[in-house]
């Protein structure tokens, strides 16, 4: 029989069509491109005839794919993988599980499209299903690069270390060739698997590394937060891009390295390396972390020149401006940026409302959630938290009784212990410790919880509470034994309520046991250097000018009338000279 492009010169030119056709999203012209195929016959041609139905899903009109693949007189596998591609590309995995399930034979690639499919969109327990199914319905392993690129993936995605090994292993036993894309994928599961020795073991064997390979393993160290080790990968590194430096930046932040993260974005941008949204969310993290906030407006300023390249607004940068400034208090500016998105998600909602609970703002707190729920998005385990501590921290108890009942009954979100914390805490500035002590016995576990015994610890200082004071803080010595912290807390209640030789005790306690009380200080931001000043602490390198510029200020305060007590402090005597 002779093959149909013979007979029709125009088959070739039909097949550059196509391809043009969907490369530039063509509809009209694929379709009269299929009229054509039909007047002359060369619908029958199987090539073409899938080309067809590759066009028409590719062009984003999958009824038109599925008539055509519905009016094929005959179909091979490629026709069936095809569809199966079709549908799987476009997220309709229950028509391409119906197509799969209709398929007389289906091959390793027609596993392939569901298990990279359901990967792609995050369908990761169904993707390893499809893979054990897989093994069952060939006799014998059935595994190819791309099987292991797509499963390596979804093990990443769920942990899965031990599957992970499994599969590694079966590919090295049947040969499996490990190309450089394969154990890209490899090093970066083990990585997100938390075992970096086993990607380094496989990255110091690769013959060939490309950019990805190196920010694979450095992104394996960060994910243990094994920094050294990263910095050194990171060193050595050839040629690094945005994502490389976004990687290292976001993992000294998570670790609280954030003056570190800071010079590091410094070297980025000295290298002229464009940051990208993630780079900046870090930055911005570590700024607000620092209370860095004339750094953080310059950064702003960097983010709004290079907007365009940023697509600004973006919903995760603005979500860690909205954080940033709320810290710093400057709830106006959080509030505008949270105005100029979009398209806001429960990250900016949870930003906004977080920050008016920070900043003693219950009202506006609770009118934030209430809009969030009026436009549909749905609130979570931290819009709860936030919405708690807004009302603890403006005494709004039955608002906040309201709002725990809310999340139990109607969203079925169970609360964890760090909500009932908070609400105890809000019991407790009330001194309504009885019903403090009642929710401790309905949370799970909240007698081996330390923030909700620190929270009735710390009403007990407030309202002079001895008895329950004392059973906090023993419960409080068995969970956290070397926190000085509470041995501290302590000895002022007993203090507060005059018994001297008991708080005398608990300080002597601390020094036999070694403990010594956490130093506090204060800090300024000056041109965006962080100075910490420690009481007594003469170590800062500009003390004698910080001395001199005091004692000019100490004797204008003078002589405009302020008068020294013993103790230092200055009060203003009413007359001025």
């Amino acid at each position: 029989m002779v093959p149909l492009s013979d007979l029709f010169p125009s088959f070739d030119h039909c097949a550059r069509l196509f391809s043009k056709c969907i490369q530039h999203k063509h509809l009209r012209v694929g379709m009269s491109l299929h009229s054509h195929l039909i007047k002359t016959a060369l619908s029958f041609d199987l090539f073409l005839a899938n080309r067809l139905i590759d066009m028409y899903s590719k062009c984003n009109s999958m009824e038109n794919a599925q008539k055509a693949f519905d009016d094929l007189p005959i179909r091979n596998i490629h026709s069936w993988n095809t569809i199966l591609a079709s549908y799987s590309r476009a997220g309709f995995f229950s028509q391409a599980r119906k197509v799969f399930d209709e398929m007389p034979h289906p091959n390793i690639v027609s596993y392939n499209t569901l298990i990279s499919s359901f990967t792609h969109h995050g369908l990761y327990v169904e993707s390893m299903n499809i893979f054990r199914q897989m093994q069952q319905d060939f006799d014998l392993l059935a595994l190819d690069e791309i099987t292991l690129v797509s499963i390596a993936g979804t093990c990443a995605c769920l942990g899965a270390l031990e599957f992970l090994r499994q599969v590694h292993g079966a590919a090295i036993v049947i040969g499996l060739e490990f190309n450089m894309i394969v154990c890209n994928a490899i090093v970066d599961a083990y990585g997100k698997c938390g075992d970096p020795d086993a990607s380094y073991s496989i990255f110091s064997r690769m013959k060939e590394r490309d950019v990805v390979t190196w920010t694979s393993m450095v992104v394996a160290y960060n994910q243990t937060s094994r920094l050294d080790d990263a910095f050194r990968v990171f060193s050595c590194m050839p040629v690094k891009n945005v994502h490389t430096w976004t990687a290292l930046i976001n993992a000294l932040v998570k670790n609280k390295y954030s003056n570190e993260a800071l010079d590091l974005f410094q070297q980025m941008l000295e290298e002229k390396t464009s940051p990208n949204a993630f780079t900046f969310v870090g930055v911005l993290s570590a700024c607000a972390d620092l209370a860095l906030i004339a750094k953080g407006k310059e950064i702003h300023g960097l983010i709004i020149r290079r907007s365009s390249e940023l697509n600004f607004p973006n919903v995760y940068v603005c979500n860690a401006l909205i954080d940033l400034y709320s810290k710093s208090g400057d709830v106006k500016s959080a509030r505008m940026l949270f105005n100029l998105i979009l398209e806001k998600d429960v990250v900016s909602w949870n930003s906004l409302i977080t920050g008016f609970a920070q900043n003693g703002l219950g009202r506006e707190a609770l009118l934030a959630f209430r809009k969030m729920t009026e436009v549909g998005i749905r609130p979570n385990k931290v819009t709860f938290l936030a919405v708690l501590s807004a009302c603890s921290h403006t005494g709004l108890s039955s608002e906040g009784l309201c709002i725990l009942e809310l999340m139990e009954k109607f969203y079925d979100i169970e609360p964890s212990l760090e909500h009932y914390a908070v609400m105890i805490d809000m019991f407790g500035r009330e001194n309504r410790l009885a019903e403090a002590l009642d929710l401790i016995s309905r949370a799970p576990n909240g007698s081996k919880h330390v923030g909700i015994w620190g929270a009735v610890l710390g009403a007990c200082r407030i309202h002079e509470n001895l008895d329950l004071a004392i059973r906090a803080a023993e419960t409080l010595f068995e969970m956290e034994p070397d926190n000085a912290g509470r041995y501290v807390m302590l000895s002022n209640v007993f203090a507060a309520a005059s018994r001297w030789m008991d708080a005398h005790n608990v300080r002597k306690l601390m020094e036999e046991r070694g403990f010594k009380k956490e130093v506090a200080y204060s800090c300024i931001e000056i041109r965006n250097i962080r100075h910490k000043f420690v009481a007594r602490d003469n170590s800062h390198s500009q003390m004698g000018e910080i001395y001199e510029l005091m004692f000019i200020l100490l004797e204008h305060m003078n002589i405009i009338g302020y008068m020294a007590l013993d103790d230092g402090i200055y009060f203003y005597d009413g007359y001025s000279t």
